[in-house]
């Protein structure tokens, strides 16, 4: 299995890149941080005018038709420039879900949007419920031509500025999946911001008019709509690993302690060199569920699996690059307790290493055991 990336990944890679480069300066990021939205309209428009909303769409939708390959690159990219935009949440889940799920005349009515800049949400979590997700009591019922849906999502990614959601309910027991105009009588959201800045909202639907993405099933849908997630959600905590763990060493070069740099204590760069190999070894898993995914397969095991690595790696990298800082690591003037902040982040979505461990362990007796001799 060749990993290398192509000609055309790393053109795609060093133009997000530089987009963020020219676009990002910490001081502006804080502010945007701080703002209503919690993200910058005029990046979001330049990675629509990119293709990069539209990065997974078939091209007949007005989209660009690459893979899982290519949403980790952009994805790692984001990381690694701490950027804020819901390219995830916002466009690349929900038009996975669409494409799935939803009619052609659906898939041609709402994928185009999503390509244009218009945010959706995929409102399918709800109260106690980690990985993997099984709960689902929202409920659903026929109204007239339509369908009317009710219920509490309290953990919607980029709720609070989604335009259309996309609700997981049950309709006479049955999981399936509805399209819910944000703006539409019957929906509430209380937005939230969490600590690393990243929004989103609590959607309450009381008999809120819906309309049934009636092609596909849904929980298929839903199952490599949450992979790619967390594919993806691994792959930007790579970037942002590798970024906070650059911003470290450059540290330890530059800072000095009783007349010399602080990379030059052997316990210091230690420490560094098992974050490198934890960053490493997250970044093989993530190599390894991304490649599962291109070949066609959301199995979620794999998903668990590169979770678990990155859980733990991130942890530790934010651990001890404020450490390794010193003081100036927990100050909001410095970007590491941006990233730090980042990383911690990763085990409040889609479970965390408890919860992929204990994914994990609950299969062990599926497999078959290895004897010796």
């Amino acid at each position: 299995m060749d990993l290398e990336l192509t000609a055309e990944q790393v053109s795609l890679r060093d133009a997000v890149r530089e987009l963020f480069r020219r676009a990002s300066d910490f001081e502006g990021l804080k502010r945007a941080l701080d703002g209503d939205r919690g993200w910058r309209p005029d990046v979001w428009d330049a990675l629509r005018d990119m293709g990069i909303l539209g990065l997974t769409i078939d091209e007949r939708y007005g989209g660009a038709g690459a893979g899982p390959v290519e949403v980790a690159v952009v994805m790692g990219e984001i990381g690694r420039a701490h950027g804020a935009e819901p390219v995830l949440t916002g466009a690349l889940v929900p038009a996975e879900v669409i494409a799935r799920a939803g009619s052609e005349q659906q898939r041609q009515t709402h994928l185009p949007a999503i390509a244009a800049g218009t945010v959706f949400a995929l409102a399918h979590e709800e109260s106690g419920d980690r990985w993997p997700h099984r709960a689902v009591t929202a409920t659903a019922r026929p109204v007239g031509d339509g369908f009317a849906v009710s219920g509490d999502k309290p953990l919607v990614r980029s709720g609070n500025d989604a335009d259309r959601i996309i609700v997981s309910a049950r309709l006479g027991g049955e999981l399936t999946l509805f399209l819910v105009d944000a703006s539409a009588d019957g929906v509430r959201r209380v937005p939230y911001r969490s600590h690393d800045g990243r929004r989103g909202a609590h959607l309450a639907f009381a008999d809120a008019a819906a309309q049934r993405l009636d092609a596909g099933d849904a929980g298929d849908a839903l199952r490599h709509a949450e992979v790619l997630e967390q594919v993806a959600v691994c792959a930007e905590t790579i970037g942002a690993m590798d970024e906070a763990l650059r911003m470290t060493t450059d540290y330890l070069a530059a800072r000095r302690q009783f007349g010399v740099p602080l990379a030059t204590f052997q316990a210091l760069r230690h420490r560094a060199a098992d974050l490198y190999v934890l960053v490493e070894l997250a970044r093989s898993l993530t190599l390894y569920a991304t490649s599962v995914l291109e070949g066609g397969v959301a199995d979620a095991v794999v998903a668990s699996r590169a979770k678990l690595q990155v859980c733990r790696a991130a942890r530790a990298v934010g651990h001890e690059a404020i450490h390794l800082h010193g003081g100036i690591g927990v100050t909001d003037e410095h970007p590491i307790g941006h990233y730090a902040s980042r990383l911690m982040a990763v085990e409040h979505t889609l479970g965390g290493a408890g919860e992929h461990l204990g994914a994990l362990a609950a299969i062990v007796d599926h497999h078959d055991a290895i004897t010796v001799g």
